[in-house]
């Protein structure tokens, strides 16, 4: 595993991110709890700066440049919330930053870099297109990439929320959280698993959206297939650092259907009173799916973002 990837590293980000992240609530859920037969706990980083856990791996990044790669600025692509992270961290840090956008992002997100000063590049929604544009930018400006998730600085950024899951709950059992990149996946299990080896670790991930599983089953990183999954924030392959990092310390990784991820949306928002994109629902369906197996343990799940386009999202069934 790459040595910049560690425990330490993590650590020394949240010492740099501390005065620009929040530390998120851990919320409690005993009607969720009793309905599931688990201790349900949830990681509100849809309460986060910018809706989104994102925020703490592009503030990492960004302050972690030296003055002379931070004065030519920053390059991304992102489908909206590593967008929005990455222009409120250039913009704390008062340098440019270049943001290649798919046309179909969510209107939402696309107002949100619109927010900091930037003006999105919009491009294609595949994987190719988005680096195309990426690099085309990033040789016409000199701008330092700050890649969605496969980065160490971004990766040990979002591995902060792993430390404070711990400090919250030392006696959590279970964390899940979506996978997409694996950025987020990957910072929690170095974090957590560093702390205490016995916590499991789930990737949840949207049955249109597969390619973490089939790529953990094949042994190398497989491309998506299809871009229209309702969590649009999980329509991207791995990296080759999320993908040694899930190799080496994942436990599980489960599907989850479109239908399940509205359902698990439309719970949060009367149960638990929280407001969750579909990307960020994610984690509690799959913690659902999987309820007999998680039955009596204490269960965290990491709700990624809350960056909901109200006019997209229809909320599923009610459950039963």
């Amino acid at each position: 595993m790459n040595p910049d990837l560690s425990i330490e590293s993590v650590r020394q980000a949240q010492q740099l991110i501390r005065p620009y992240v929040l530390q998120t609530p851990l919320v409690f859920s005993e009607k969720l709890s009793e309905r599931y037969g688990m201790n349900f706990a949830f990681k509100a980083e849809n309460l986060q700066h910018i809706g989104a856990f994102k925020a703490r791996g592009a503030t990492n990044a960004v302050l972690a440049l030296t003055p002379e790669q931070a004065s030519a600025g920053v390059v991304t692509h992102s489908s909206g919330n590593h967008a929005a992270a990455l222009a409120r961290a250039a913009r704390i840090r008062s340098i440019p930053a270049y943001i290649v956008m798919p046309h179909n992002s969510a209107q939402t997100k696309i107002a949100s870099v619109l927010s900091f000063g930037f003006q999105p590049h919009f491009c294609e929604p595949s994987a190719p297109a988005r680096a195309a544009a990426c690099d085309q930018l990033m040789h016409q400006t000199g701008a330092t990439l700050v890649h969605p998730y496969n980065d160490t600085k971004v990766i040990c950024g979002q591995g902060t929320t792993g430390l404070e899951i711990v400090e919250q709950w030392s006696q959590v059992d279970v964390v899940l959280a979506p996978v997409g990149g694996g950025g987020l996946i990957s910072g929690l299990l170095i974090a957590l698993k560093a702390i205490n080896s016995k916590i499991q670790i789930i990737a949840v991930e949207p049955e249109q959206a597969d390619d973490a599983s089939r790529s953990l089953q094949s042994g190398k990183i497989e491309q998506p297939t299809r871009y229209d999954t309702v969590a649009d924030g999980l329509r991207t392959c791995l990296g080759e650092l999320t993908f040694e990092v899930m190799q080496d310390l994942l436990d599980q990784i489960v599907l989850v259907s479109d239908t399940e991820i509205l359902t698990a949306m439309r719970e949060l928002a009367q149960d638990a009173r929280l407001v969750v994109e579909p990307s960020g629902a994610v984690s509690f369906a799959g913690a659902k799916k999987i309820s007999q197996q998680l039955a009596g343990k204490n269960v965290c799940a990491v709700l990624s973002g809350g960056n909901l386009d109200f006019g997209k999202c229809q909320l599923g069934a009610k459950p039963n």
